[in-house]
């Protein structure tokens, strides 16, 4: 346990990690040769310190160093309090929820480790925005997702907008990358393919089985041809005439929230490859 640390100074060195939050470029560098990433927000930032994550320091104005007084007090790892105009120099925007951390990044486990017990798990393929991958983690999280598996393409989890949107559950959710889906057929999962191919089976007519890997695409292209063919059946979510596909996000959620059913519903038709 450490006393906070009074800051009034944004050159102070002991604050690097937080310079230019708002310079995506910078950060990616910066962050990938250093070896850890940034929450932000009160909430991201306590949900931080309860994962069990090593956290390298934490800044945060004196009215949320009082706010999250309760896992402030055991941390070890320095905790720096600034005013509102300090942090705004320090990180180049208007920080108005007053709290953000530094963490270690941690090295990847492995597909097989995280994949071990699954009963619902989603695979993405080049899903690179970073808003689309935090709302996927945060509905993973509260439709029962088990794992995430993200394809070498796929946005990084752990950069601070994504960490914000997933409201810190991409801190908590297991994920990895995986290079191709031999270790997701290989662990014992059926593999729905989500795509608006009318010759798709419509969502809400499939049996699903215990164990499934639900596949996303980029947004815009959707999956490529070679996980398409992959895939053991392909789903599609209906829609009204004139709209051609949900956002990936939205998508995914419809299809967390299909794949609960795990054995309910009418019997599964065969599918119809394109």
């Amino acid at each position: 346990m450490s006393a906070p640390l009074a800051v009034d100074d944004p050159a102070d060195p002991r604050l690097a990690d937080y310079v230019d939050l708002s310079d995506p470029d910078l950060r990616r560098r910066v962050e990938s040769e250093r070896g850890f990433f940034i929450a932000e927000s009160p909430l991201v930032v306590r949900r931080l310190l309860e994962s069990g994550r090593r956290v390298r320091s934490v800044l945060v104005t004196p009215a949320q160093h009082n706010a999250l007084s309760d896992v402030l007090a055991p941390l070890v790892a320095p905790v720096f309090v600034a005013t509102d105009a300090v942090l705004r120099r320090v990180v180049g925007f208007d920080l108005h929820r007053g709290a953000v951390a530094s963490a270690d990044r941690w090295q990847l486990p492995t597909t097989e480790s995280v994949l071990a017990g699954t009963r619902r798990v989603a695979v993405l393929e080049r899903v690179n925005d970073h808003e689309n991958l935090g709302v996927l983690f945060r509905s993973a999280a509260a439709l029962g997702v088990d794992a995430v598996l993200l394809d070498p393409e796929c946005a990084d989890p752990l950069y601070r907008r994504c960490v914000r949107v997933s409201i810190g559950h991409a801190l908590r959710i297991p994920w990895t990358r995986v290079a191709s889906l031999d270790a997701v057929r290989g662990a014992g999962l059926t593999t729905f393919a989500l795509t608006p191919a009318p010759t798709a089976v419509p969502i809400d007519e499939v049996v699903w089985p215990e164990r499934v890997a639900l596949l996303f695409g980029a947004e815009g292209p959707g999956l490529s041809d070679a996980w398409l063919a992959a895939a053991d059946r392909h789903v599609r979510i209906p829609m009204q005439p004139g709209a051609d596909s949900l956002n990936v996000a939205t998508a995914a959620a419809v299809a967390f929230y299909a794949a609960r059913a795990g054995g309910e519903g009418p019997v599964n038709r065969p599918e119809r490859r394109p």
